[in-house]
């Protein structure tokens, strides 16, 4: 079995409703992640860093993100991430050209209020790095699995969609 390094940065994903101010926080202890992962058959550490919706992530989380992933001896990743900005971060680490396989993945529904579609999300990108045989930058989100650059969102429809 693989061992699966992944890397929270925040996102829907792991928002928390906090009932002392009304809003939607960030999990910064990836509870959901935790949650979905523990039922797996492989070794995996989870690592937060960042904790931001992606709208809020600028080139200095980028590069904070790309450091951190550079200096894992682990060649397996999973980031989960906002959906919003996941196509520029996932590009940000494709142009680092790294000898690793990254997929990554987030949720539209924070998992604290539906967990299906993360569940969903997060398990897909499991499988998928488990079968992967290239390195490379990858996105799964609702039920479409690929290369970064053949994945959008689409604002529309509110999810994302394979390009042709």
């Amino acid at each position: 079995m693989k061992k699966i390094v992944i890397i929270s940065t925040g996102g829907t994903f792991n928002k928390i409703y906090n009932p002392k101010n009304g809003e939607l926080e960030i999990d910064k202890n990836s509870s959901a992640i935790s949650s979905i992962a523990k039922h797996w058959l492989c070794r995996f550490e989870i690592i937060n860093i960042i904790g931001k919706d992606s709208l809020d992530m600028n080139q200095e989380d980028r590069q904070k993100l790309l450091l951190l992933i550079s200096t894992l001896e682990d060649r397996y990743i999973i980031v989960v991430h906002g959906t919003d900005t996941m196509d520029i971060t996932a590009k940000y680490l494709s142009d680092a050209k790294l000898k690793k396989s990254i997929i990554i993945t987030g949720a539209m529904v924070p998992y604290s209020i539906e967990q299906v579609e993360a569940t969903a999300n997060l398990t897909s990108a499991y499988g998928y790095i488990n079968a992967i045989k290239e390195d490379g930058v990858y996105i799964a989100m609702n039920g479409v699995i690929g290369s970064y650059d053949k994945i959008k969102k689409d604002y529309k429809l509110g999810k994302f969609k394979l390009l042709v």
